[in-house]
């Protein structure tokens, strides 16, 4: 989902932990993983090599502006687990070093006590709690001692207060009602949002409020939502970028949408509330009369320095959770509230913060499939600082300079300073994985722009097989973004990575397909109610544009993608007039009358089919008029689904009839599923597995065409 990259950013920028594939029970006996030294083969990406990879997570930069920590997470395929390390480093790349030597996952690191310490999380007394330590590693020490995990802190600027973020019970189990049936594994549901993402609904997670003597945290911290069952952080992907301190340590703005059962899971309304300390009282600042009211996403509210303003993000309407991302500013002194980047960024910002001053803001957002760093003012003046074929992915302050994250279809997540202003000298700070990429020839990457059916100009990305050479011919995929609505930008993927179909001779054209953002609001609307329309037409443009290069084997095509990729590539099985010789479909739905009943974001349903099956309109009645199982009929060419059990967005279901189908059909076809993934694939092993079935498929049945 689109909503995924925001949070995903605003995580970073916000200094909080993104883990992914840990169990959470490292014991201090057990080896640390950490950089991997190995040998490349034929100078190819492979997926082991992948997973070698260590990755950079958030960045904390010290209050001189002197030193930055950041946390690189390391991956081991035989212990089909993770280990997540802090380190640190001068503000200028030197000096790089280790901080967390033991066996347990630290994360979360952020300076406190003038900078004199680190704060972070460990779990190395068996639960996840609030650690310090000091800048070289020394002096570690337990500040909190709760009885369950924390998933997130947030200390006040005075440092007096910290928030924890713990999960409290909101639903009975089956134990708590029958005592005398503790075996029983059944579940009781009485009404909807009973599943999210990858998990049942059994606890919410909750901002604890506890003092802090300097010493220890204390354990008897009040719950600001206390006797209630919503989420804040919001589930799924909330982190403790949806909480932010004032200035002055007295209020406190959360986002959280108070809404539970069916209620939750028809709405996005995503609201920012202030807490006051002082007077114990709770303001919405969304809906403060006819004027000031909004009823999408608001989320990641931040303090400017002076604590004049709070800014967040935004989206206008209820239902739509791929609404175009604004910046939203309130001047808490009057009220005011201006949508700044609306107007001039005909696109989404997805993280952000404060410039020193408070006079203007700095932020990343997508355009014309690239995310580059821009800073806005008050008054909505905008100014493009950087440029090339990246993705920024957060960014923060560095005294009188920025720091950012950037990732490209060519380079995993590092660090880089730069400076404020327009065309910016950008200096890359680490360099994580260098001593594989010395070891491995990429392809070539490049834009290219073809005409639609319509008219329209639609852009292209064409990754190239390394040492390419334009005098042979090369089996082509075509890759169809998910989402629905998420920018075919300059992102690297360790499952979905272009390098490594370009490094197995395929040459992958990733279109912008109508419904993408980074083209401008009406181009990124024009998919909602229309899933087998114009954006369907796009892809086919791209690829049959393609198609006019001698070196394209128009024999040898191929078509892959997952989520709204995924139901993609079902559809296109039964519309593609003998194009391609194969299709991968990766948690993708296959029956759109199933979806609707099934998924538990009533939302999204509800917004982009229309609503539901027997609400005959003109809107309900072309969507499920395009639902790849009512084109069976015309599947002739194999097909491989893929589906993780654990996925309650789009359930393995869908994939199962569709494998089904194409097998009552005649049609060749494979079926790999997960019982231990969501909608993802986060476990090593499990990564190998996808990467070795995904090109067995596409070689046998794609460059192996007759």
């Amino acid at each position: 989902m689109k909503r995924h990259s925001i949070i995903m950013a605003a995580m970073l920028m916000a200094g909080a932990a993104v883990t992914s594939c840990s169990d959470g029970n490292d014991k201090a006996t057990a080896p640390i993983i950490g950089k991997k030294q190995m040998t490349i083969e034929n100078r190819r990406l492979t997926p082991e090599a992948l997973w070698a990879m260590g990755r950079v997570g958030a960045v904390s930069v010290s209050p001189d502006a002197q030193s930055v920590v950041y946390g690189v997470s390391y991956y081991s395929v035989e212990q089909n687990k993770s280990h997540h390390t802090l380190h640190i480093m001068n503000a200028d790349g030197s000096n790089q070093r280790l901080l967390t030597t033991t066996a347990a996952n630290e994360t979360s690191a952020a300076w406190i006590k003038g900078g004199t310490k680190i704060a972070f999380l460990s779990n190395e007394g068996g639960s996840n709690q609030v650690w310090e330590m000091n800048p070289d590693g020394s002096g570690r020490k337990q500040l909190s001692n709760e009885e369950s995990d924390i998933e997130g802190f947030l200390f006040s600027p005075d440092e007096t207060k910290v928030i924890l973020v713990k999960r409290i019970k909101i639903k009975e189990t089956t134990a708590d009602v029958h005592p005398d049936l503790p075996l029983a594994k059944g579940f009781v549901v009485n009404d909807l949002m009973y599943k999210h993402w990858d998990e049942w609904i059994t606890d919410a997670p909750h901002p604890f409020v506890a003092t802090f003597d300097g010493n220890a945290i204390a354990t008897d911290g009040k719950d600001l939502l206390e006797g209630t069952a919503y989420d804040c952080p919001n589930r799924p992907f909330g982190g403790t970028e949806q909480l932010a301190w004032s200035q002055d340590s007295k209020k406190l703005a959360y986002a959280c949408n108070k809404k539970t059962g069916r209620d939750y899971s028809v709405s996005t309304d995503t609201d920012i509330y202030l807490f006051d300390f002082e007077s114990n009282e709770t303001q919405n600042l969304c809906k403060l009369d006819d004027a000031r009211s909004n009823y999408g996403y608001d989320t990641a509210p931040t303090f400017s320095p002076d604590g004049n303003y709070l800014a967040w993000l935004s989206m206008k309407r209820d239902g739509y959770e791929s609404d175009q991302n604004r910046l939203c500013i309130m001047n808490l002194k009057s009220g005011e509230q201006k949508y700044i980047s609306e107007k001039p960024f005909d696109s989404n910002v997805d993280s952000y913060c404060w410039a020193n001053d408070g006079t203007s803001l700095y932020f990343t957002g997508v355009w014309h499939g690239a995310s580059m760093v821009y800073n806005i003012n008050l008054n909505g003046e905008l100014q493009q600082l950087t440029s090339g074929d990246y993705d920024y992915t957060s960014i923060a302050t560095l005294g009188s300079k920025l720091i950012a994250t950037r990732q490209s279809m060519s380079s995993a997540t590092e660090i880089f300073a730069m400076e404020p202003t327009a065309n910016a000298t950008v200096t890359q700070l680490t360099q994580e994985n260098k001593h594989l990429y010395d070891q491995m020839d990429f392809g070539k990457v490049e834009a290219r722009w073809c005409t639609t059916t319509d008219g329209k100009q639609l852009h292209s990305w064409v990754i190239y097989p390394p040492h390419f050479d334009p005098n042979k011919k090369y089996p082509t995929l075509l890759f169809c973004e998910g989402g629905p609505q998420s920018p075919v930008s300059q992102f690297w993927s360790f499952r979905w990575n272009f390098q490594i179909m370009a490094a197995n001779d395929y040459i992958i054209i990733a279109p912008n397909r109508r419904g993408l953002p980074g083209f401008g609001l009406e181009w990124n609307e024009k998919i909602s109610g229309d899933y087998g329309g114009q954006c369907m037409q796009d892809l086919f443009a791209a690829i049959d544009d393609l198609c006019k290069e001698p070196y394209v084997d128009t024999d040898r095509l191929g078509c892959v993608g997952a989520s709204f990729g995924g139901f993609t590539a079902m559809w296109m099985a039964g519309h593609h007039e003998k194009r391609f010789k194969a299709f991968i479909a990766h948690d993708g739905f296959f029956n759109m009358e199933q979806q609707y009943f099934e998924t538990e974001e009533s939302w999204f349903t509800n917004w982009d089919l229309g609503g539901a099956p027997h609400e005959k309109n003109a809107k309900t009645q072309h969507s499920y008029a395009n639902s790849p199982h009512k084109f069976v009929d015309k599947w002739d060419t194999p097909i491989l689904l893929i589906h993780g059990d654990l996925d309650y967005r789009i359930l393995s279901s869908q994939s199962m009839a569709a494998f089904n189908a194409a097998k009552l059909k005649g049609v060749p076809a494979q079926l790999l599923l997960f019982p231990d993934e969501n909608h993802w694939v986060l476990k090593p092993q499990n990564g190998i597995l996808w990467q070795r079935t995904f090109f067995a498929w596409l070689d046998k049945w794609v460059k192996g065409a007759k």
